[in-house]
């Protein structure tokens, strides 16, 4: 006699989690802390993201890196993220892979009334614990910069700010650029 499987046995959870997400039909879905998520931006919150790509793209291209919003796996996590802007090296962009946030330059997140507090304390936390270099928060509802950078498995070492909109936020290298918040 044929019985259904027991899904419960001999499958890793956080595999066939991500393997749904990557296979779901929409391109800003992500997992924070086992939850599925999809992101629906507005028109402020892109407008926002697009002033810090616009200043900082031409530094990527110096750098041989790409700037976007690819997909970023935390492995042995139920988390799986889409930033609002990474910075990776352009040779680990090729290839439609998810990367890792130690594999990127710049991760960038733009708060809004939805996702303020994760962006706020659960990405930053796992962005630090998982190597990103350097995490730039956009807070729209604060109206502030925060950089944060020096990561570790207790979170980030160094915090620059938080910033009011309109004060310039020094980028460190390999940007080495002052980001003009004031339009933010």
């Amino acid at each position: 006699m044929t019985t259904a499987h027991d899904y419960g046995e001999g499958i890793d959870p956080e595999r066939a989690l991500k393997y749904a997400i990557q296979h779901h039909s929409g391109d800003r879905t992500e997992i924070i802390e086992g939850v599925i998520s999809n992101v629906t931006p507005s028109w402020d919150h892109e407008r926002t993201a697009k002033i810090v790509r616009r200043q900082i793209e031409r530094r990527v291209d110096e750098l041989g890196c790409v700037e976007g919003s690819g997909n970023l796996d935390l492995p042995r996590s139920p988390n799986w993220y889409v930033p609002d802007v990474a910075v990776v090296p352009d040779h680990l962009a090729r290839g439609g892979s998810s990367l890792l946030p130690d594999q990127t330059l710049l991760i960038v997140e733009v708060t809004s009334e939805s996702n303020a507090e994760t962006d706020r304390v659960v990405k930053r936390k796992r962005y630090a614990e998982y190597g990103a270099p350097l995490y730039l928060l956009v807070d729209r509802l604060d109206k502030t910069v925060t950089l944060f950078s020096e990561p570790g498995r207790l979170g980030y070492a160094k915090v620059d700010g938080p910033h009011p909109f309109g004060t310039a936020v020094r980028l460190p290298e390999p940007f080495d650029l002052d980001l003009d918040t004031g339009e933010l």
